[in-house]
């Protein structure tokens, strides 16, 4: 993979089982309501791309996009 990665969770389809955050804490936190979101801008940095694809695949939701720029 030449790009980098972006997370972003879809906030539609999110309903808060958290599984990306206990996979991945260092790209998804939780609101107060428990709902997952990226954190910052959604950037994976150099060495956490498995962890995005393995949040992405563990979503029962799917409410999980990786996208490369």
């Amino acid at each position: 993979m030449s790009g980098k990665l972006k997370v972003r969770v879809d906030q539609e389809r999110c309903q808060g089982h958290a599984r990306c955050k206990s996979l991945a804490a260092e790209l998804f936190d939780l609101d107060e309501f428990g709902n997952a979101h990226e954190i910052g801008d959604g950037a994976v940095p150099a060495g956490l791309e498995d962890k995005a694809w393995l949040a992405k695949a563990n979503c029962p939701e799917i409410a999980i996009n990786v996208t490369e720029e």
